[in-house]
């Protein structure tokens, strides 16, 4: 199994740093040789100790020391050996999502959020560009981290087996404009090879995800409100993701849609 780290921005391409500020953490295990696929969120607010600057907000390793770090304080606090990291800007996605026709979601109820640009119904439907992006910036949840974290997660399977899918692929040209645009969507470290992309892709299509487990949303720190973890089920969490162990079902949270708040 290899590890990814994917760094989510929901910024459009051309805007200021401020407009990044809502980075999503995921890591992404892959076992080739099972097809198998993890996809773990991990809260961007988690309080852990940072190497060189003492305990933080995990976003803030990033400010610090660009992927490199954010990368290494991953490694030390999962105990996983991260040895990728993938960057995914949702706002150049808006493309992809159009190229291939948009992408099925079902939400359990209306989502709406001005400051997003979503105004979508109940119930299944395509979305196109412009509503996909919305739909993974919304911040108009009671835990609103957490479930966009969920909600990109749904995007990228969405769009993933969309170009995956066999009436796709009996095409290859259909997804040749998708298959640019999400390269200039995603930048990767000189160190990922393309068969390992291939596998991700693939293995998206049916993913084990879930979020790291959690004891306190809301933990007083210096550095402001920020999430703790639930040391003894995360610990044994990543321990049976570094061993190829089944993940205790009890700890699988999986990836839903809410309606907004």
């Amino acid at each position: 199994t290899f590890f990814l780290l994917v760094i989510g921005s929901d910024a459009r391409p051309g805007e200021s740093p401020e407009a990044t500020r809502g980075d999503s953490l995921h890591i992404i295990g892959v076992n080739p040789a099972k097809g198998a696929i993890s996809v773990l969120g991990i809260p961007r607010d988690s309080y852990v100790p940072i190497p060189g600057h003492g305990y933080n907000k995990l976003n803030a390793a990033y400010a610090f020391g660009g992927p490199k770090l954010l990368v290494q304080t991953v490694q030390n606090v999962t105990g996983l050996p991260v040895s990728h990291y993938m960057g995914i800007g949702f706002g150049g996605l808006v493309s992809v999502v159009d190229d291939i026709g948009g992408v099925r979601v079902c939400l359990p109820g209306p989502m709406k959020d001005p400051k997003a640009g979503l105004n979508l119904k109940a119930g299944c439907q395509v979305l196109n560009g412009d509503q996909a992006l919305g739909f993974v910036r919304t911040r108009n949840f009671a835990i609103s981290d957490l479930q966009r974290e969920q909600d990109q997660r749904i995007l990228i399977k969405g769009i993933l087996s969309k170009m995956t899918s066999p009436g796709t692929l009996a095409n290859p040209f259909a997804v040749v404009p998708a298959a640019n645009g999400a390269a200039s969507a995603i930048t990767i470290d000189q160190g990922t090879g393309l068969t390992q992309l291939i596998s991700v892709a693939f293995a998206l299509r049916n993913p084990v995800t879930t979020t790291v487990p959690i004891a306190n949303l809301n933990l007083s720190t210096a550095a402001g409100s920020a999430v703790q973890w639930n040391h003894d089920e995360a610990t044994q969490f990543f321990n049976d993701l570094a061993h190829d162990k089944p993940l205790p079902k009890d700890l699988v949270t999986g990836s839903s849609v809410q309606g907004t708040a």
